[in-house]
């Protein structure tokens, strides 16, 4: 541990005389330059915010008349220099510290105003290595450390909305800054450079986790070393919400959400839009591949899913497997919204729309309707490098995204037919479709499905023969029949009772993980009753 010399306090203000501005984000950069100009303040400055301040009339001195050294390294090398850093490191009331500047030539920088390049903007998880390189900034982020480091003596500007109130403090104390106002500035500093490099880590933890799961596709424990040694959530404030879950819970919302998705409409997305939002995004991935899909969900929970030809048909089909639980709900598409589409989803009341896009017409004919709120998907849900996290007592949970399954083609390859009776080609397609929808539903989840749309869905029952029997009670509420149907259950069926139920409901094939001691008795339950039965591998508990 370093022992903090025993010097002299600050002084509550500091007389700015000094300001290195050098900025990625140059909004408001040219007025900021003429207020501290204004205030006899001497601006350095490199590159292009050296030309933005030229542009606007100002006197600017390069850093690199300062260093006496060039730009090198095609700008890789500006400030890290001697001439800055201890510039920005003396402590003014260190009598050692005063000596080494004057015997070095060396002005003290009084204000930096600095802030870095968009890694996150720049780069993506598919970004090659050599060019995700060489958008890390060094020199940035090392000269707002030392700035924020050394905020006794320096203050730290880092985002373009705390000039005017910088500006408005150096108006009333004639070009000073308080010891509050630097020690607020260099929180802000340390939370910008912290940022930084987390987005450069999960840059990193994304390129590490695609090499381990192409190693070891399937194999649920070689997936470790893809979590880090210590989880650090860095994430930037986006909004603060109205409330949590509940009124009386206090929330926000961290990250980078419009890489994901953009409001088009409606009132701020509330703590539970925002999960149903999620939910809705992570089913339609499945169905990227897919013909029109339409999904509704509610409390994160699908009511209905359907692919058809037209989303239209989707949307009828998705929405015949519940017509009550809808009202108030999410509903999704993987298409262009069509304004026959748009208008069958307005008839009931509807709290999110969610599209990639919407034809002509159709977003002025949605915003008719203040309370609802409209979404286009800007990106698929997989294109998210971030773990999933959870707040458990004492700690924090993570773990790696149970990812988009692969094209259907694929999994009919990758699964196991485990019956005497092998499934049709169209029992097939129900396969893979029941299972895409199963894994988004809460577990114990139970699915029933034929020609590509959900009949009956049961979720979050403690049993998995209460998940179907609940199941069964809503495709009966809704007149449809099970008949011919595929079920899915999420994970295996412990006991053959809850096989032999499906296939009184109707059933003639299931999907399932398998893996319970009990595989051979559910097989020879299904054999009993003519059924085929596939085997994935791999469960999809949703808890």
């Amino acid at each position: 541990m370093i022992p903090a010399k025993d010097l002299p306090p600050p002084d509550d203000h500091v007389r700015v005389q000094r300001a290195l501005l050098s900025v990625y984000d140059k909004t408001g950069i040219a007025a900021l330059g003429a207020q501290l100009h204004a205030h006899g303040i001497e601006l350095l400055s490199t590159g292009g915010t050296a030309q933005a301040l030229r542009d606007a009339d100002l006197p600017v001195t390069d850093v690199a008349d300062v260093t006496g050294s060039p730009e090198l390294l095609d700008g890789r090398v500006k400030s890290l220099h001697p001439a800055i850093h201890a510039g920005l490191l003396a402590r003014r009331t260190d009598p050692s510290d005063m000596d080494d500047l004057a015997a070095h030539g060396i002005a003290p920088i009084d204000l930096v105003v600095g802030n870095l390049y968009p890694f996150d903007e720049a780069v993506t998880p598919a970004t090659g290595a050599a060019r995700a390189m060489e958008n890390v900034d060094i020199g940035g982020p090392t000269m707002l450390r030392a700035a924020a480091k050394n905020y006794f003596f320096v203050g730290v500007v880092t985002a373009p909305s705390l000039y005017e109130a910088l500006v408005e403090e150096l108006n009333a104390t004639e070009g000073h800054l308080t010891l509050d106002t630097r020690r607020a500035l260099a929180e802000q500093a340390f939370a910008h450079t912290a940022a930084y490099d987390r987005h450069i880590h999960r840059y990193f933890a994304a390129q590490h986790a695609q090499a381990t799961d192409a190693a070891s596709a399937g194999e649920a424990n070689d997936t470790t070393d893809a979590l880090p040694s210590e989880l650090a959530l860095h994430e930037p404030h986006v909004q603060t919400l109205r409330y949590g879950e509940n009124p009386h819970q206090q929330a926000a919302l961290y990250g980078t959400p419009t890489q994901q998705y953009t409001k088009l409409h409606g009132k701020d997305l509330s703590f539970n839009n925002l999960m149903d939002l999620s939910a809705a995004l992570r089913l339609i991935d499945e169905f990227r591949d897919a013909p029109p899909t339409c999904a509704i969900l509610k409390h994160t929970n699908p009511c209905g899913v359907a692919t058809a030809d037209t989303l239209e048909e989707a949307h009828a089909q998705a929405f015949a497997t519940d017509r009550q639980s809808p009202f108030g709900g999410i509903v999704v598409v993987n298409r262009t919204l069509d304004r026959a589409t748009a208008e069958a989803i307005d008839a009931i009341f509807t709290e999110i729309i969610i599209a990639p896009d919407f034809a002509d017409g159709v977003l002025g004919f949605l915003q008719e309707k203040k309370r609802r709120r409209i979404v286009r998907a800007t990106a698929p849900a997989r294109t998210d490098a971030r773990l999933d996290v959870r707040s458990a007592l004492g700690g924090v949970l993570a773990q790696t995204p149970d990812a988009a399954l692969p094209p259907a083609e694929d999994t009919r390859n990758d699964w196991t037919v485990v019956t005497e009776r092998a499934p049709t080609d169209a029992e097939w397609a129900d396969i893979d479709f029941a299972w895409r929808v199963a894994k988004h539903v809460k577990s114990n989840a139970i699915v029933y499905a034929k020609d590509r749309h959900t009949l009956g869905i049961g979720a979050g029952q403690m049993s998995r023969i209460d998940a179907s029997e609940l199941a069964v009670m809503k495709s009966q509420k809704s007149e449809l029949d099970l008949d011919g149907s595929v079920v899915a259950s999420d994970a295996f069926f412990p006991f053959a009772d809850g096989l032999e139920a499906a296939a009184r409901a109707g059933a003639r094939v299931a999907v399932q993980p398998g893996g319970s001691i009990r595989d051979d008795e559910v097989i020879e339950a299904a054999n009993a009753h003519d059924m085929a039965m596939v085997m994935t591998g791999q469960r999809h508990f949703r808890h």
